[in-house]
Formats: C-alpha cells, sequence, structure tokens
C-alpha cells in the first residue's frame, strides 16, 4: 500500500481528536556540556531571559532561536533539490538601472504578503487567493504559495487575513548564566597625530576605525551549567491543518494531504547546527528526542515517523495535487511608490 492511501495519515486528517504531533529534542553544543553559547540580541532587550522565581536560584529561560527564526531557517530547504519539486518556484525579479535581482519567494520575511511580493504583478493573484481564503476555500493560496500555509502568513496590508503556522518550532535554554564581556580597539597608528580625528575617545572616529574604541559590559553569551538544558520543542498542529478547506470534500482532503506533506518534510527534516557564531548545535545522543501524538482529550502516545517516509509521502501527495508551474515575475517599483505615498496620508 503506497504512503498515499495510508489510513494512519488519513486518520491525523479527519480524526477530529487528534490536536498535534509534538517533538521535543535535547540540543547540545559542539563544544560540549558547561559550554558558552550565544542566543539572538534583540533590540532595547539584549538576550531574551525571562526569570522565574528568584533571581538567586538561577531558574530562567533564554531564547536561542525564535518561531519565526527557525521558521526562516526551514523554508529555505523547499529551494534544494528534492524538495524543490515539492512547490512551486516564485522569484521576483527587481531591476535598477545597472543591477537586476531576483528575490526567491523562500527569503521574503512575509512569505506571499511581503512587500516585495505584493508589489509585483503578482498582485492580483495574490488578493484572488486571500478573499478565496475568506470564503473558505484556500485551494488557490495552496497552488500559488503552499509554504505560506505551512508556516502561517498575515495579509497585515491588504485582507487582513492571518493564517497561523501548522509547523512551529522554537529552541530555548533552561537555566543559564548571563555572561559580559568587554573588549578594546587599538588602531594600527595614531590617527590624531596626523590631524584625523581627536585620538582615542573620538567615537565619531572609532566608528571608522580611525581612534581606540573601549566597548565594556557588552553581552557576553550564557554559560550553561549542570541544571541547563538546551531543547528544540516542534508542533505539527493538526487542528490549525484541519482548517484548510476547499469547494469539495475531495478537494479538501487532496490540499490537507498536500500541505501535511510539506510539514511532515519540515518536521522530520536534519536542521543545520549553526545558528549564528558562537552558537553550534547538534543532537544530544545521551537524550534522544521524544515524539508524540498528543490528542484533545490530552492523552498522547508515541510517534515514530522517519524523514525519508515523509518525504515519499510528500512526493506523493504532490503528484496528487498537481503543483503549479514556476514563475519569473517583475517587481513594480510604482506600486511600491503608490503604497507608500497611500500610507503616509
Amino acid at each position: 500500500m503506497s504512503l498515499f492511501k495510508s489510513d494512519h495519515f488519513d486518520d491525523l486528517l479527519t480524526g477530529p481528536n487528534i490536536a498535534a504531533i509534538v517533538m521535543r529534542q535535547p540540543l547540545k553544543p559542539v563544544e560540549g556540556s558547561d559550554a558558552i553559547i550565544y542566543p539572538p540580541t534583540f533590540a532595547d532587550v539584549g538576550y531574551n531571559i525571562d526569570t522565574l522565581g528568584d533571581e538567586k536560584e538561577g531558574k530562567n529561560v533564554c531564547v536561542i532561536d525564535s518561531v519565526g527564526s527557525q521558521a526562516n531557517r526551514m523554508e529555505p530547504l523547499f529551494k534544494q533539490k528534492p524538495y524543490s519539486d515539492l512547490v512551486p518556484k516564485i522569484q521576483i525579479r527587481v531591476k535598477t538601472k545597472e543591477t537586476e535581482q531576483m528575490v526567491h519567494l523562500f527569503d521574503a520575511g512575509h512569505r506571499i504578503a511581503d512587500a516585495v511580493v505584493r508589489c509585483s504583478e503578482l498582485l492580483g493573484d495574490i488578493k484572488e487567493a486571500f478573499l478565496n481564503v475568506k470564503s473558505g476555500n484556500y485551494e488557490s493560496l495552496a497552488r500559488l504559495a503552499p509554504t505560506s500555509l505551512v508556516f502561517g502568513v498575515w495579509d497585515s496590508r491588504g485582507t487582513y487575513v492571518k493564517l497561523p503556522r501548522v509547523v512551529r518550532s522554537t529552541i530555548r535554554a533552561l537555566n543559564v548564566r548571563e555572561l559580559t564581556r568587554s573588549a578594546t580597539f587599538f588602531p594600527a597608528i595614531n590617527y590624531g597625530d596626523i590631524g584625523i580625528g581627536g585620538g582615542d575617545g573620538d567615537r565619531k572616529a572609532s566608528t571608522e576605525g580611525l581612534a581606540g574604541a573601549l566597548d565594556s559590559k557588552a553581552p557576553g553569551g550564557v554559560l550553561l551549567c549542570d541544571d541547563s538544558l538546551v531543547i528544540r520543542e516542534a508542533v505539527l498542529s493538526l487542528s490549525a491543518l484541519r482548517a484548510i478547506r476547499a469547494e469539495s470534500d475531495d478537494a479538501t482532503l487532496t490540499i490537507r494531504r498536500y500541505i501535511l506533506g510539506l510539514s511532515l518534510v519540515m518536521f522530520t527534516a536534519p536542521q543545520e547546527a549553526l545558528l549564528r557564531m558562537g552558537c553550534e548545535l547538534t543532537a544530544d545522543l545521551n537524550n534522544p528526542a521524544t515524539w508524540e501524538q498528543v490528542a484533545c482529550s490530552g492523552e498522547r502516545e508515541s510517534f515514530e515517523l522517519n524523514h525519508n517516509d515523509a518525504l515519499e509521502f510528500a512526493k506523493a501527495t504532490t503528484k496528487d495535487f498537481g503543483i503549479a508551474k514556476d514563475r519569473v515575475v517583475d517587481f513594480d517599483a510604482k506600486k511600491a511608490g503608490d503604497s507608500l505615498k497611500k500610507k503616509k496620508k
């Protein structure tokens, strides 16, 4: 029996009692235990660390990779073979007087609702697809930009349609110790002696490397201790997937199968270890990942699926659904300018 006809997959789609598939994977820095890793820094916040209870107890939660960052790491996988055969390829051609740049849809932060896509020849198709979603038919959006259904999308500048993520993933570290660092820069020569800048302490000159500078108490990473844990938590929401509909029951099941196939591929695909400089994480072989199928009643049972089976299922459902042809469309600078004028008004 082919995976496409598998009753197990169809039960996930049609049975209202299954809420989600959940994966929890402990991770380990390439440096090993008791390492220092570098979380992302956020404007006006620094590291996103929430303290739990008394600060002296050292109980906290630190964001290592947010939901949005994880999605932006996962989605570009569909640009590579064999995954690129599962989705339509859309590129936006941006021309200037001297250059020409091609922007792949999977590199646009807001997916099909991103400005670079909306301000192109696709605007009419995008608007139609979102209006169809409003009326309860997701088929045109699934054909145009299926990953916008997998990872969620918000048409905040048009129809205001907001779709939840079918696949969401985060990486957090528990019970870390925040560190700081200091650094000093000495220029190759004393530029002040030759009349350039005001010497050490001249902030304007130091930004150009023309004066010495001291960086004190800057974020210096977080220390993982014996009670620390780095964990990736991923959810494949079957509740969100079952909200996807089409004009008929047969068409609805076909689309859901297709989006489930893409979601399972993303859910099981191995991730690159390097998140950012100083934060390179791999699986922890001493603490394997756990997979569970969670019912709406709260009951849990183990769930097993390897990446190869997910890929084969996705290939079968893609063939049955029939994806749209690849497209190259031109960015329209006038549309972008007009939208900016409306915003200013």
